[in-house]
């Protein structure tokens, strides 16, 4: 059994969460530069077992995928590439940078905390994850 991993994948930074062993509970992992995701990931997927990987799906109003797919579709491919042996699920990601900037205000972080991108982009995943593990059999 393995954890459940979330990526918010952005052009500069990416948004990584994790759940816990028993895949119940959602947690921020960290931010990282996007240009070194995939090594990071080998990296953790060395140390912790992973058995899904969720990504979020940018999409319109409309249901019908952003301009951010035209990125996002060829990281999926690399990632997929690299860690054949676990499956990729995708999340609709509308609003969550909006929810996580809200969920950060309300958690009482300092105004300085709140405009850290990172940050966002962690929490973001988070609630990517928490989409997932709401609603597993998409």
């Amino acid at each position: 059994m393995g954890r459940i991993l979330a990526i918010d994948y952005g052009r500069k930074r990416t948004g990584l969460a994790v759940t816990d062993p028993l895949k119940i509970i959602p947690g921020g992992l960290t931010t990282v530069p996007t240009h070194t995701l995939l090594d990071f990931l080998r990296d953790y997927v060395s140390r912790e077992p992973v058995e899904r990987f969720v990504l979020g799906l940018p999409r319109r109003m409309n249901y019908e995928e952003s301009e951010s797919m035209t990125y996002i579709r060829p990281f999926a491919v690399k990632l997929a590439q690299a860690f054949p042996s676990i499956p990729i699920t995708y999340v609709d990601e509308r609003f969550t940078s909006r929810m996580a900037q809200r969920t950060i205000l309300e958690a009482g972080i300092g105004k300085m905390k709140r405009r850290d991108k990172a940050l966002v982009d962690e929490v973001s995943a988070v609630i990517i994850l928490q989409s997932y593990l709401d609603n597993p059999d998409r």
